[in-house]
């Protein structure tokens, strides 16, 4: 691989520290950041010895970095312990936590530029998730500093930036080298294989749909069950 600028590494590194910490500040569970750094150094030591560029494996070696954040998500919002943490998150902070979006497709792009990823994982292609990104300050800023926004709204944000995200995740995983590969075949997705790349789908973007589902179901209860969500100012609505 060609060696690439450190304000990639710097940018992309930042971004992921960022992530875990707001996402910790969310949960208000301290004991949430031993498990995320956990996580990052065990995907990370893999990817630092190449596990992940073995391609031509079945299942794809790739899904031991994203299958265990959605089998915790899923026993969490299974079981009634589960459920009762995750009402506990702060929406306010979930909602700031997706301006991070930016800075991760800044990164992307950059990777295109050196031949890491594929144009259609960059907003010059078909990735629109920078909008995500984008918007959340505004919605934080109407929602929650001007309190001008209903609760019905920033459920509707949350839904469709969550479409994004899947939307992207699945173009990143059809386009990246492996035996169901569909996209991108004249460059693939190699860069989420590569250290410390691979933080994206296995750090990254769990903790983006961790936050946009939690916020849902938040949101949810809310609008439907009239029920108070931390973070959010119930007089403004």
């Amino acid at each position: 691989m060609e060696t690439l600028p450190l304000y990639i590494y710097g940018t992309f590194v930042l971004t992921v520290l960022a992530a875990i910490y707001l996402f910790v500040k969310a949960s208000a569970s301290r004991w949430l950041v031993f498990v995320l750094l956990g996580w990052l150094v065990l995907t990370g030591a893999l990817a630092w010895m190449g596990f992940f560029q073995v391609t031509d494996t079945l299942p794809p070696r790739f899904l031991i970095a994203v299958l265990p954040p959605l089998i915790c998500l899923t026993i969490l919002f299974s079981t009634s312990k589960g459920r009762a943490w995750l009402d506990q998150f702060d929406l306010k902070t979930l909602t700031l936590l997706q301006t991070m979006r930016i800075p991760v497709e800044l990164v992307l792009y950059w990777l295109f530029l050196y031949q890491l990823t594929p144009e259609l994982m960059t907003f010059e292609g078909r990735n629109f998730d920078i909008l995500s990104g984008i918007t959340a300050p505004l919605v934080y800023y109407f929602a929650f500093v001007q309190n001008k926004w209903r609760p019905q709204f920033l459920l509707i944000w949350n839904i469709v930036t969550l479409g994004i995200l899947l939307f992207t995740v699945s173009n990143g995983i059809l386009s990246a080298p492996s035996p169901v590969q569909q996209f991108a075949f004249e460059q693939s997705n190699v860069a989420v294989l590569l250290f410390p790349f691979i933080w994206l789908p296995a750090v990254v973007v769990p903790i983006a749909y961790y936050a946009h589902l939690i916020s849902i179901r938040l949101l949810w209860k809310k609008v439907f069950n009239s029920k108070p969500i931390s973070g959010l100012a119930s007089p403004a609505f």
